[in-house]
């Protein structure tokens, strides 16, 4: 038998939705696609950000990056984001959710409003925004190629973190667990399901926990690598080459997996 490897790794021509898609690992992994011939729709709650980075990225890579705000801590706006796509998509191929929120406190401390906020959008959102694509989903699923979901999960939901950020860990594992079901469910209408764990990249997130105040530029990121394994946090080539992974051909046959990309952290704890 003659097998074909060609276009093993593609995407080109194929639509994405990035959650969360206006900065960190949903922009990294939204510039990935574009870099790679997909369209590509970005989301995130607050506008201004959102369409400054649809207009970056399309500078950048050519192509089309479209922006759509919504606030996926809250069902209407779960419903108002999948009614847009559905305005101007019949079909997506892929969907990566990654939009996110974190919450730290002391444990004698820490508020249920924190707790509700972190659900909301990181386990809540990632259901019924899928929920409400199906649709669009099951449409690319019926031509040559399944659908993809990618949810964006964290090591924090594989191992302890280092912070007092319990709601976040929670929520994460849950999301590691959601997706083996869902995968369970709609692997064999093929939309297949996978969630990746980010470990250090240097986004706004990890910029806070480590006393960056948010900053991602012109700090000192080597320093947070030296404590990874190897050596260095992630770069938007390692997080989006897992994503183009399991959006093409090559990654067809991996199903319902969580992924670690973390230079190591989890292997070493």
């Amino acid at each position: 038998m003659s097998a074909s490897f060609d276009n093993l790794f593609s995407i080109k021509g194929k639509t994405a939705l990035v959650t969360g898609g206006s900065r960190g690992i949903g922009e990294m992994i939204a510039a990935g696609f574009m870099a790679h011939g997909a369209k590509v729709y970005i989301s995130s709650r607050k506008a201004d950000a959102c369409e400054a980075t649809a207009k970056r990225l399309t500078e950048a890579y050519g192509g089309q990056c479209i922006a759509l705000p919504a606030d996926l801590s809250r069902l209407d706006g779960v419903e108002s984001l999948a009614a847009r796509i559905a305005e101007r998509e019949s079909q997506l191929d892929i969907l990566v959710n990654n939009a996110g929120a974190s919450w730290g406190a002391p444990l004698d401390e820490f508020p249920e409003s924190g707790w509700d906020k972190v659900m909301d959008t990181n386990v809540k959102g990632v259901f019924f925004l899928t929920q409400k694509l199906l649709p669009q989903l099951r449409k690319a699923a019926a031509g040559d190629s399944p659908a993809r979901v990618i949810n964006i999960g964290s090591i924090d939901g594989l191992k302890s973190a280092i912070f007092d950020t319990f709601s976040y860990g929670a929520s994460k594992a849950a999301v590691h667990h959601l997706t083996r079901f869902m995968a369970a469910h709609l692997t064999k209408e093929r939309i297949l399901f996978n969630a990746i764990a980010p470990g250090p990249f240097p986004t706004w997130m990890l910029s806070t926990g480590v006393g960056f105040g948010g900053a991602t530029e012109n700090v000192d990121w080597d320093r947070v690598g030296q404590r990874n394994p190897s050596g260095r946090v992630g770069t938007p080539q390692d997080i989006a080459g897992l994503a183009i992974f399991l959006s093409s051909r090559a990654g067809e046959f991996v199903v319902g997996q969580t992924i670690a990309c973390d230079g190591g952290s989890v292997a070493a704890s």
